[in-house]
């Protein structure tokens, strides 16, 4: 599974966001940790489209076809497959 295009860029504009990849026998999880923030990221999927808001900032990018589940949790979105 590859990390969602959108959400590389947003990494790479931002220092404060680190992305995680992990692949295992039978799973691969891409964790996106968004930094230190005031509030904690929330998560809607309409239509195959993802849409975080953290802050002040919105993020949206296509859910991977790979992907089993998408969520948030402790401020870090996971995307498993």
């Amino acid at each position: 599974m590859e990390t969602p295009p959108a959400l590389k860029a947003a990494a790479s504009d931002r220092a404060e966001i680190t992305i995680t990849k992990r692949e295992y026998d039978d799973e691969q999880i891409v964790a996106v940790d968004f930094g230190p923030t005031d509030g904690k990221p929330s998560l809607d999927i309409v239509d195959g489209m993802a849409i975080v808001v953290v802050n002040d900032n919105q993020f949206e990018f296509e859910v991977p076809a790979d992907a089993a589940d998408v969520t948030v949790n402790d401020g870090v979105l996971t995307i498993t497959g």
